[in-house]
Protein backbone atom coordinates (compact mmCIF):
# COMPACT_ATOMS: atom_id res chain seq x y z
CA UNK A 1 0.00 0.00 0.00
CA UNK A 2 1.00 3.60 -0.41
CA UNK A 3 1.85 5.37 2.85
CA UNK A 4 -1.30 7.01 4.28
CA UNK A 5 0.00 10.53 3.69
CA UNK A 6 0.23 9.85 -0.07
CA UNK A 7 -3.27 8.42 -0.51
CA UNK A 8 -4.92 11.84 -0.84
CA UNK A 9 -2.35 12.95 -3.43
CA UNK A 10 -2.38 10.10 -5.92
CA UNK A 11 -4.91 11.68 -8.28
CA UNK A 12 -3.12 15.05 -8.27
CA UNK A 13 0.48 14.18 -7.50
CA UNK A 14 2.94 17.02 -8.02
CA UNK A 15 6.57 16.33 -8.78
CA UNK A 16 7.59 17.17 -5.20
CA UNK A 17 5.02 14.62 -3.97
CA UNK A 18 6.52 11.99 -6.23
CA UNK A 19 10.02 12.85 -5.09
CA UNK A 20 8.82 12.56 -1.48
CA UNK A 21 7.51 9.10 -2.36
CA UNK A 22 10.88 8.16 -3.84
CA UNK A 23 12.63 9.41 -0.70
CA UNK A 24 10.19 7.44 1.46
CA UNK A 25 11.37 4.39 -0.51
CA UNK A 26 15.02 5.14 0.22
CA UNK A 27 15.99 7.27 -2.78
CA UNK A 28 18.86 9.64 -2.12
CA UNK A 29 17.50 12.76 -3.82
CA UNK A 30 16.21 16.20 -2.93
CA UNK A 31 12.51 16.98 -3.16
CA UNK A 32 12.70 20.21 -5.14
CA UNK A 33 9.85 19.75 -7.62
CA UNK A 34 12.25 19.72 -10.58
CA UNK A 35 12.49 16.45 -12.50
CA UNK A 36 15.83 15.68 -14.07
CA UNK A 37 18.43 12.90 -14.25
CA UNK A 38 18.47 12.40 -10.47
CA UNK A 39 14.71 11.76 -10.32
CA UNK A 40 14.81 9.52 -13.37
CA UNK A 41 17.70 7.49 -11.94
CA UNK A 42 16.02 7.32 -8.52
CA UNK A 43 12.88 5.89 -10.10
CA UNK A 44 14.86 3.12 -11.75
CA UNK A 45 16.69 2.37 -8.50
CA UNK A 46 13.59 2.32 -6.29
CA UNK A 47 11.97 -0.28 -8.54
CA UNK A 48 14.91 -2.70 -8.21
CA UNK A 49 14.47 -5.76 -6.02
CA UNK A 50 17.07 -8.41 -6.75
CA UNK A 51 15.80 -10.46 -3.80
CA UNK A 52 12.18 -10.69 -4.97
CA UNK A 53 10.82 -14.09 -3.98
CA UNK A 54 9.22 -16.47 -6.43
CA UNK A 55 5.61 -17.49 -6.05
CA UNK A 56 4.99 -20.57 -3.91
CA UNK A 57 2.63 -23.44 -4.52
CA UNK A 58 0.70 -22.44 -1.40
CA UNK A 59 0.24 -18.92 -2.78
CA UNK A 60 -0.87 -20.26 -6.15
CA UNK A 61 -3.42 -22.54 -4.50
CA UNK A 62 -4.73 -19.57 -2.52
CA UNK A 63 -5.12 -17.54 -5.73
CA UNK A 64 -6.85 -20.48 -7.40
CA UNK A 65 -9.29 -20.55 -4.49
CA UNK A 66 -9.92 -16.84 -5.02
CA UNK A 67 -10.76 -17.55 -8.66
CA UNK A 68 -12.77 -20.66 -7.74
CA UNK A 69 -10.72 -22.70 -10.19
CA UNK A 70 -8.25 -25.52 -9.79
CA UNK A 71 -4.57 -25.05 -9.12
CA UNK A 72 -3.85 -26.80 -12.42
CA UNK A 73 -6.15 -24.50 -14.40
CA UNK A 74 -4.51 -21.36 -13.03
CA UNK A 75 -0.96 -22.62 -13.42
CA UNK A 76 -1.59 -23.90 -16.95
CA UNK A 77 -2.78 -20.46 -18.02
CA UNK A 78 0.09 -18.72 -16.21
CA UNK A 79 2.71 -20.96 -17.81
CA UNK A 80 1.35 -20.37 -21.31
CA UNK A 81 0.59 -16.66 -21.00
CA UNK A 82 3.92 -15.55 -19.51
CA UNK A 83 7.35 -15.34 -21.07
CA UNK A 84 9.78 -16.32 -18.34
CA UNK A 85 10.58 -14.21 -15.31
CA UNK A 86 8.62 -11.12 -14.40
CA UNK A 87 11.90 -9.30 -13.68
CA UNK A 88 14.60 -8.01 -16.00
CA UNK A 89 18.35 -8.44 -15.63
CA UNK A 90 18.50 -5.34 -13.41
CA UNK A 91 16.00 -6.76 -10.92
CA UNK A 92 13.18 -4.46 -12.00
CA UNK A 93 9.72 -5.70 -13.00
CA UNK A 94 9.48 -6.09 -16.74
CA UNK A 95 7.49 -3.29 -18.35
CA UNK A 96 6.39 -2.21 -21.78
CA UNK A 97 5.69 1.48 -22.14
CA UNK A 98 2.86 2.19 -24.60
CA UNK A 99 3.53 5.61 -26.08
CA UNK A 100 0.11 5.74 -27.78
CA UNK A 101 -1.61 5.25 -24.42
CA UNK A 102 0.30 8.16 -22.90
CA UNK A 103 -0.65 10.23 -25.97
CA UNK A 104 -4.32 9.32 -25.49
CA UNK A 105 -4.41 9.97 -21.75
CA UNK A 106 -2.62 13.33 -22.01
CA UNK A 107 -4.46 14.49 -25.15
CA UNK A 108 -1.30 14.47 -27.24
CA UNK A 109 0.21 17.37 -25.30
CA UNK A 110 3.69 15.83 -25.44
CA UNK A 111 3.62 14.33 -28.92
CA UNK A 112 5.56 13.55 -30.89
CA UNK A 113 8.30 12.11 -28.66
CA UNK A 114 9.69 8.69 -27.84
CA UNK A 115 7.14 8.39 -25.02
CA UNK A 116 4.13 10.10 -26.62
CA UNK A 117 2.90 9.29 -30.10
CA UNK A 118 -0.49 8.84 -31.71
CA UNK A 119 0.60 5.45 -33.05
CA UNK A 120 1.86 2.40 -31.19
CA UNK A 121 5.47 1.39 -31.67
CA UNK A 122 8.99 2.16 -30.57
CA UNK A 123 9.23 -1.20 -28.88
CA UNK A 124 12.94 -1.42 -29.59
CA UNK A 125 13.49 1.55 -27.26
CA UNK A 126 14.04 1.16 -23.52
CA UNK A 127 10.70 1.27 -21.71
CA UNK A 128 12.20 2.46 -18.42
CA UNK A 129 13.73 5.43 -20.21
CA UNK A 130 10.37 6.24 -21.77
CA UNK A 131 8.55 5.85 -18.46
CA UNK A 132 10.91 8.12 -16.57
CA UNK A 133 10.87 10.74 -19.32
CA UNK A 134 7.07 10.67 -19.25
CA UNK A 135 7.15 11.10 -15.46
CA UNK A 136 9.32 14.19 -15.93
CA UNK A 137 6.54 15.89 -17.88
CA UNK A 138 4.75 16.12 -14.54
CA UNK A 139 2.05 13.71 -15.75
CA UNK A 140 2.98 11.11 -13.17
CA UNK A 141 -0.26 9.14 -12.97
CA UNK A 142 -0.65 8.95 -16.79
CA UNK A 143 2.95 7.75 -17.07
CA UNK A 144 2.36 4.78 -14.76
CA UNK A 145 -0.98 4.06 -16.39
CA UNK A 146 0.69 3.83 -19.79
CA UNK A 147 2.99 0.89 -19.03
CA UNK A 148 2.18 -2.79 -18.72
CA UNK A 149 3.68 -4.44 -15.67
CA UNK A 150 5.28 -7.69 -14.65
CA UNK A 151 5.17 -11.30 -15.68
CA UNK A 152 1.77 -10.98 -17.34
CA UNK A 153 2.06 -7.40 -18.62
CA UNK A 154 -1.05 -5.92 -17.00
CA UNK A 155 -1.64 -2.30 -18.00
CA UNK A 156 -1.36 0.29 -15.28
CA UNK A 157 -4.67 1.90 -16.20
CA UNK A 158 -6.49 -1.19 -14.87
CA UNK A 159 -5.37 -0.37 -11.31
CA UNK A 160 -8.84 0.43 -9.84
CA UNK A 161 -10.09 -3.00 -10.91
CA UNK A 162 -7.10 -4.64 -9.20
CA UNK A 163 -7.84 -3.05 -5.83
CA UNK A 164 -5.20 -0.29 -5.86
CA UNK A 165 -5.49 3.42 -5.15
CA UNK A 166 -3.27 4.44 -8.07
CA UNK A 167 -1.30 3.13 -11.03
CA UNK A 168 1.87 3.90 -9.07
CA UNK A 169 0.77 1.68 -6.21
CA UNK A 170 -0.07 -1.16 -8.60
CA UNK A 171 3.24 -0.77 -10.40
CA UNK A 172 5.25 -0.76 -7.19
CA UNK A 173 3.50 -3.90 -5.96
CA UNK A 174 5.23 -5.85 -8.72
CA UNK A 175 8.62 -5.15 -7.12
CA UNK A 176 7.67 -7.01 -3.95
CA UNK A 177 7.51 -10.63 -5.10
CA UNK A 178 6.32 -12.82 -7.94
CA UNK A 179 3.09 -13.47 -6.04
CA UNK A 180 1.95 -9.95 -6.86
CA UNK A 181 2.34 -10.63 -10.57
CA UNK A 182 0.02 -13.63 -10.27
CA UNK A 183 -2.37 -11.56 -8.19
CA UNK A 184 -2.63 -9.13 -11.12
CA UNK A 185 -3.20 -12.02 -13.52
CA UNK A 186 -6.17 -13.26 -11.50
CA UNK A 187 -7.47 -9.71 -11.24
CA UNK A 188 -7.26 -9.24 -14.99
CA UNK A 189 -8.99 -12.56 -15.71
CA UNK A 190 -11.81 -11.44 -13.41
CA UNK A 191 -11.94 -8.01 -15.06
CA UNK A 192 -12.11 -9.57 -18.52
CA UNK A 193 -15.07 -11.71 -17.44
CA UNK A 194 -13.14 -14.92 -18.13
CA UNK A 195 -13.53 -16.73 -14.82
CA UNK A 196 -16.18 -19.14 -16.22
CA UNK A 197 -13.91 -19.89 -19.18
CA UNK A 198 -10.95 -20.42 -16.83
CA UNK A 199 -12.96 -22.97 -14.85
CA UNK A 200 -13.84 -24.81 -18.08
CA UNK A 201 -10.20 -25.50 -19.01
CA UNK A 202 -9.26 -29.18 -19.24
CA UNK A 203 -6.85 -31.48 -21.05
CA UNK A 204 -9.17 -31.22 -24.07
CA UNK A 205 -8.02 -28.33 -26.33
CA UNK A 206 -11.64 -27.61 -27.29
CA UNK A 207 -12.46 -26.88 -23.65
CA UNK A 208 -9.61 -24.36 -23.66
CA UNK A 209 -10.80 -22.46 -26.74
CA UNK A 210 -13.18 -20.05 -24.93
CA UNK A 211 -10.48 -18.88 -22.53
CA UNK A 212 -7.77 -18.71 -25.20
CA UNK A 213 -10.05 -16.68 -27.45
CA UNK A 214 -11.10 -14.30 -24.70
CA UNK A 215 -7.58 -13.75 -23.42
CA UNK A 216 -5.61 -13.73 -26.68
CA UNK A 217 -8.16 -12.53 -29.22
CA UNK A 218 -9.73 -14.02 -32.31
CA UNK A 219 -6.38 -15.17 -33.72
CA UNK A 220 -5.66 -17.35 -30.68
CA UNK A 221 -5.60 -20.53 -32.79
CA UNK A 222 -2.69 -19.24 -34.86
CA UNK A 223 -0.60 -19.19 -31.71
CA UNK A 224 -2.00 -22.55 -30.61
CA UNK A 225 -2.90 -21.14 -27.19
CA UNK A 226 -5.76 -23.61 -26.65
CA UNK A 227 -3.55 -26.61 -27.39
CA UNK A 228 -0.71 -25.25 -25.24
CA UNK A 229 -3.02 -24.75 -22.26
CA UNK A 230 -4.45 -28.26 -22.69
CA UNK A 231 -0.93 -29.70 -22.87
CA UNK A 232 0.01 -27.89 -19.66
CA UNK A 233 -3.09 -29.27 -17.97
CA UNK A 234 -2.05 -32.78 -18.96
CA UNK A 235 1.52 -32.22 -17.81
CA UNK A 236 0.27 -31.01 -14.43
CA UNK A 237 -2.11 -33.93 -14.11
CA UNK A 238 -5.19 -31.73 -14.27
Amino acid sequence: MLPPFFISKVFNMFMSDYQDWLIYNNADIISDGACGPATRDATKEVFVNKDAKGVTEEQLRSLADMADCSYEQLVSVANVESSGSGYDSNGRPKILFERHKFHQITGGEFSTTSYSNSSAGGYNEDSWDKLTNAICTGEIDPAFKSASWGKFQIMGFWYPHMGFTSALEMAFSTTKSEYHHYYLLVGYIRLAGLLPELRQISTDPDDCRPFASGYNGSNYAEGGYHTKIAAEMERLGG
